[in-house]
């Protein structure tokens, strides 16, 4: 049986999110043991042109909340970009969790060639949803949450594969 759009979309992200949520608080806790300033990790980066991990973390979350959003046809909400501390970030992961899933299968599956229109600096890129889903959502989503892990581990966080790919 083929997977459906809603399986390879709400599930598997929200998953994400949660083990995104869960090697955070353990850079919090990190931070509270070794006395460090929260902020030399949340403003962190992996080079100077890159995102610190803040930002990592609300692409991430915007991503995932503005796939599932335009699969199922609707608007994505708008966070304002104002957190300042990993509370603020699990926050946001939180909400965006429970955002996407507020979706149902019959909204999402069925929209493997449905037009998707993206917005971009470089003007308007189109997909049908399938190639939206895994060329540009699965991209973007894993390229932030990887990003944000690799800060954490170079700020030596203790966090490995197992927390990247959370419990069974």
């Amino acid at each position: 049986m083929a997977m459906s759009m809603y399986q390879a979309s709400v599930p598997l992200l929200a998953r994400m999110l949660a083990n995104l949520n869960n090697f955070l608080n353990k850079a919090a806790k990190h931070c509270e043991e070794k006395k460090i300033d929260p902020g030399a990790i949340l403003n962190a980066r992996l080079y100077p042109d890159m995102f610190h991990l803040i930002k990592q973390v609300q692409v991430a979350t915007d991503t995932a909340k503005g796939g599932v959003a335009r699969l199922a046809g609707q608007e994505p909400p708008v966070y304002e970009d104002t957190e300042k501390s990993f509370a603020d970030l699990a926050a946001r992961i939180e909400k965006t969790i429970a955002f996407i899933n507020t979706f149902k299968p019959g909204q999402i599956d069925g929209t493997e060639e449905k037009e998707i229109t993206l917005k971009m600096r470089a003007g308007e890129v189109k997909f049908k949803g399938q190639a939206y889903l895994q060329n540009f959502v699965y991209g973007n989503f894993y390229f932030h949450v990887t990003t944000a892990y690799a800060i954490l581990r170079h700020n030596g966080v203790e966090v490995g594969k197992r927390d990247f790919l959370g419990p069974n």
